[in-house]
C-alpha cells in the first residue's frame, strides 16, 4: 500500500473514530501529507470537527476542507434568530469581554469583528458561537489590540518553546511589532500547533505567521 493510500485510511479511521463525526458523509484524498476533505454535513460543528480529527493524524502536514453545511429541512432558524442567539452566547463567555464583539449574520454564515486584547479572548468568542443550530460558518474578524507590549517577545517566546514537551531545536522565532513569524520544521502538525499557541500567549503579540513545515 502506497504512503498516500495508508494515510488516506488513517484520516478514515480516525474520522470513524471521532464521535461528533458521520464518517459516512464525508470523502478523503491525499496527496503528498495532504488532506482533503469533501461531502456534506448538517452542521458547522461537525464540519470543524471533522477537520481537527484529520489534523491529528500522523503525517497530515495540511487539511484542504471542501465540506458543505447543509441544514436539515427542520431547521428554520433565520439570520435575526442566530444573531440574537449568537449575541447572548457571547455575552454568557467569561472569555470574551462583554461588549467587544459585534455579530452578523448572513444566510447562516456569522461574521465576527471587534477588538480584544488577546488571542484566547478571539477564539473563545468563535468557539461560542460555532455550534449554534442553523450556522453555516464562521468568520473571525476580531482584532488583537494588547493593552501593553511586555518586554522581549522573542525571548518570551523562545523561552516558552523550550519548556514544551516537544523539542523545538528547529523552530525559529522572528517579531517586529508584536508581529510574531515562525518558521522551520517539526516532525507531527501537533507540534506545529503547540509552537502556534505558545507564541500567541505571549503577551504584547498581535499575529502569528505560522510557516513551521511539517516533514
Amino acid at each position: 500500500m502506497s504512503h498516500d493510500n495508508k494515510l488516506k485510511q488513517s484520516v478514515l479511521d480516525e474520522l470513524k473514530w471521532e464521535p461528533s463525526v458521520n464518517a459516512a458523509d464525508i470523502g478523503v484524498t491525499t496527496r503528498d501529507g495532504i488532506v482533503t476533505l469533501m461531502g456534506s454535513v448538517s452542521t458547522y460543528a461537525e464540519k470543524h470537527a471533522a477537520e481537527t480529527a484529520a489534523l491529528r493524524v500522523k503525517d497530515v502536514k495540511a487539511v484542504a476542507e471542501e465540506i458543505e453545511v447543509k441544514l436539515p429541512f427542520d431547521v428554520k432558524h433565520d439570520d435575526a434568530d442566530i444573531a440574537r442567539a449568537a449575541t447572548e452566547r457571547l455575552a454568557w463567555n467569561v472569555s470574551v469581554p462583554r461588549d467587544a464583539v459585534k455579530v452578523t449574520v448572513s444566510k447562516g454564515w456569522i461574521t465576527l469583528t471587534g477588538q480584544v486584547e488577546w488571542h484566547y479572548q478571539q477564539e473563545a468568542a468563535a468557539d461560542a458561537v460555532r455550534y449554534l443550530w442553523g450556522v453555516t460558518g464562521v468568520s473571525n474578524q476580531i482584532s488583537i489590540k494588547p493593552k501593553v507590549n511586555a518586554g522581549d517577545i522573542k525571548t518570551s517566546i523562545v523561552s516558552a518553546l523550550n519548556r514544551s514537551w516537544f523539542s523545538p531545536e528547529h523552530v525559529e522565532v522572528s517579531a517586529e511589532n508584536g508581529r510574531v513569524t515562525l518558521t522551520g520544521k517539526v516532525e507531527y502538525w501537533g507540534e506545529r500547533e503547540l509552537a502556534g499557541a505558545t507564541a500567541w500567549a505571549a503577551p504584547g503579540v498581535t499575529s502569528v505567521s505560522n510557516d513551521i513545515r511539517v516533514s
